[in-house]
């Protein structure tokens, strides 16, 4: 048994986490997010009536319920590059079937603007909303839909008439890529966001507006000139990749170290954007809104397309276990795996130390919610709460959100850390050298005490001291916990194989972290 060593401070604060950084995501015509997810106007386990209701599925809205989502982001993701809002709205029997350029497919537009909202009334969510920004007429239209309250042909057009009140909207997604409808330079995008911004404040000036960022200062340099003293935050997306559907359980130490790509990338990318907010004269910087993160699951083009599983997770196929890896495809269909679990904690622990940055994360929205890689697998006869769905519960609804300074004396090793999906030219990974410690922990504080959260990324059980504020540790805590087979996914047959554990009060001043879980002490003071 491998050893180590938790010191916390309780007098001191690191910084706070928003309740937004535990977001979600839906974007539409994307691998059953939207249609055979949320909305399945066949299915007995929908709404019915005549109002946007009709079509819910009543099983998702209770999921979600359940773990509680603070904020959704929709339509896209590059959906929204192309989306003409007004397509969606009116009777569903008029609205027009477009074909759709992001996803290569038909659009049906029956779940538009006010089946959103009301999904979001239904489930107690803020939804996000995301403009093209390619027309501000458009733009300012959409917002006058949902938010006006003045006697004009927008807000007639409401089936109820009553505001939607929207508070954040995104201007843009990913205009910097030439995948995108829309797409266009550094400068141009800076002055497109910039008049959005004007005229959308001008038309309801309580909204909190989400300008395109990425990583680059070539990029964030012109816009935070042009647009930051309009904008609340400024995105930035991350993937990770593995490659476990053809590599197998070794993979799980390269999946969870990848949270400490994600912790690097975000923190230099908040100390970019609060460098540049200071050349350029704002009296504060923008947030980080991580409004798409995800890890994706990779396999060899060269198999059979993936479909969903009727029970869950994908459908049986035949795949070659010698087929070529040099050109990989992401499976959209694939299940969460514990290994996953290790790694979106890692995230988590990630946000929660850069909390007392002046653009740290204050959103962050998972690709996505239903589906397509996601917490909330929908099959036709049933939901299945995925592994990850139990690491947003653990975080979300057991951690506090004042953040604590800890100390962690712990195992650690050497390794190449892959770099995210950023792929070489001749096949594998970008990668870096660095250290993974074994045992990562946060702790948090909280009107019932204090929380220290602990991931085991080693195959031994680690026993770790815990000391708080240069004493020992309350000698109980109550303790919940994940804890699971490495590539262990739930189905509709097998729906716990991962999931969170309530162990109720166990010793604590000295704990034995399973090998490869995620565990929350909780103490009361």
């Amino acid at each position: 048994m491998k050893s180590a060593y938790i010191e916390i401070d309780p007098h001191r604060t690191v910084g706070s986490v928003d309740d937004k950084v535990y977001g979600h995501f839906l974007e539409s015509n994307f691998f059953g997010n939207i249609e055979g997810g949320v909305f399945d106007e066949g299915s007995p386990l929908a709404l019915g009536g005549d109002g946007p209701e009709r079509g819910l599925r009543r099983d998702v809205i209770q999921a979600c319920r359940d773990l509680g989502l603070p904020i959704v982001r929709w339509p896209g993701g590059n959906f929204a590059s192309a989306y003409h809002w007004e397509d969606g709205i009116g009777p569903r029997s008029q609205r027009p079937r477009r074909l759709e350029l992001a996803w290569h497919g038909e659009e049906s537009n029956r779940f538009g603007t006010d089946e959103f909202l009301a999904w979001c009334a239904a489930v107690g969510t803020e939804p996000y909303l995301v403009n093209s920004c390619r027309n501000i007429d458009e733009a300012v239209h959409w917002l006058e839909y949902t938010n006006s309250t003045a006697d004009t042909a927008y807000a007639r057009m409401r089936p109820r008439n009553k505001p939607y009140g929207v508070r954040y909207w995104g201007i843009g997604n990913e205009v910097y890529g030439d995948w995108q409808v829309g797409h266009r330079s550094a400068e141009r995008y800076a002055e497109d966001a910039r008049e959005h911004a004007t005229f959308l404040r001008a038309a309801d000036p309580s909204i909190r507006l989400i300008g395109v960022g990425n990583e680059r200062e070539e990029w964030l340099r012109p816009l935070l000139r042009r647009a930051g003293r309009l904008l609340d935050y400024v995105s930035l997306h991350l993937y990770g990749a593995s490659t476990h559907l053809f590599t197998g359980a070794a993979e799980v130490d390269v999946i969870a170290a990848q949270s400490l790509y994600f912790e690097e990338r975000i923190e230099a990318t908040a100390r970019l954007i609060e460098s540049l907010a200071g050349e350029v004269g704002l009296p504060q910087a923008p947030a980080i809104a991580l409004d798409e993160w995800n890890m994706r699951h990779l396999e060899p083009t060269s198999w059979p397309e993936p479909h969903p599983g009727a029970r869950g997770g994908i459908a049986d196929r035949d795949t070659d276990p010698d087929a070529p890896t040099d050109d990989l495809r992401v499976n959209r269909w694939s299940t969460r795996t514990m290994a996953d679990v290790l790694f979106y904690a890692g995230v988590f622990h990630a946000i929660h130390r850069l909390s007392g940055m002046a653009a740290a994360p204050r959103m962050a929205n998972t690709v996505n919610l239903i589906n397509a890689n996601a917490p909330i697998q929908v099959r036709p006869t049933g939901v299945v709460r995925t592994a990850t769905y139990h690491v947003w519960d653990l975080y979300q609804n057991h951690l506090g959100r004042t953040v604590l300074p800890t100390e962690v004396e712990s195992p650690a090793r050497r390794r190449a850390i892959r770099q995210g999906d950023n792929r070489l030219p001749g096949g594998g990974f970008d990668t870096r050298g660095g250290i993974v410690p074994a045992l990562d922990v946060v702790a948090t504080r909280s009107a019932e005490g204090i929380q220290v959260a602990a991931i085991n990324r080693d195959h031994d059980t680690i026993r770790a001291t815990l000391r708080i504020g240069g004493a020992p540790a309350p000698a109980h805590a109550h303790v919940r916990d994940i804890v699971a087979d490495v590539l262990a996914v739930n189905s509709l047959d097998q729906s716990e194989l991962v999931c969170l554990t309530d162990r109720g009060i166990q010793p604590a001043a000295s704990y034995d972290f399973p090998p490869y879980s995620v565990t929350l002490l909780s103490f009361a003071t």
